[in-house]
């Protein structure tokens, strides 16, 4: 009798450092998930490595299928050295890297929460404006389409955005954006599942403004 050999199942790893909030969720979306957040400030630089090594056990790194990673808006700091992170992950074990807006990760939480069709997302940015997008949930479940990339405007500009648009739910996001964080990888999983493997080198963060 020849002996069936099962391979291990496959796990996403997200990782959101966009707030001060540090986030992590994995799962292999079939009987395994878990979600941590942390609210670290200014060590999420500092002590994210730390937090990960522990986070990620009994899974290894060999476990994992992908990444998700939140590219931003939000702080500069923390965005940069989330994506850094997922970036030399993903070359290292040669996996992809789908590099997520944190604002759609904030309208998915919200679309699983109490759905609709539309979400309008605003953040604060610097100098009086506003991080915004719009987006609207795909009638198959499988995710978001942008009706409105991410983009900085004015609150005059924004409200004009909001003027021209029907039927929305407007969400004001948070500076904790990490609570976001399983949303994100479930994102992620709508495009692995649609057949998107993004390279490590695609991931780019997405600041809105110039953080001086």
């Amino acid at each position: 009798m020849s002996i069936v050999r099962l391979q291990p199942p496959q796990y996403g790893l997200a990782i959101h450092t966009s707030s001060p909030e540090l986030g992590f969720a994995l799962s292999n979306f079939t009987n395994d998930s878990r979600a941590a957040t942390w609210n670290l400030g200014r060590d999420i630089s500092n002590l994210l490595h730390q937090y990960l090594i522990e986070f990620i056990q009994p899974q290894t790194w060999q476990d994992l299928a992908f990444i998700a990673v939140a590219k931003g808006p939000g702080g500069f700091t923390g965005t940069r050295i989330g994506v850094v992170t997922a970036r030399t992950l993903a070359q290292q074990l040669n996996i992809p890297v789908f590099a997520i807006s944190s604002l759609a990760s904030v309208a998915w939480l919200h679309h699983t929460i109490e759905p609709t069709s539309v979400y309008a997302i605003q953040l604060p940015a610097q100098r009086g404006q506003l991080h915004t997008a719009i987006y609207q949930a795909n009638t198959e479940g499988n995710g978001l389409t942008a009706l409105l990339s991410d983009t900085v405007l004015t609150p005059e500009a924004w409200q004009a955005k909001l003027d021209s648009c029907n039927g929305y739910k407007l969400i004001d996001a948070q500076n904790y954006l990490g609570t976001s964080v399983s949303s994100l990888l479930e994102l992620a999983y709508c495009d692995w599942q649609q057949g998107a493997r993004p390279k490590w080198s695609e991931a780019l963060p997405f600041y809105g403004q110039h953080p001086v």
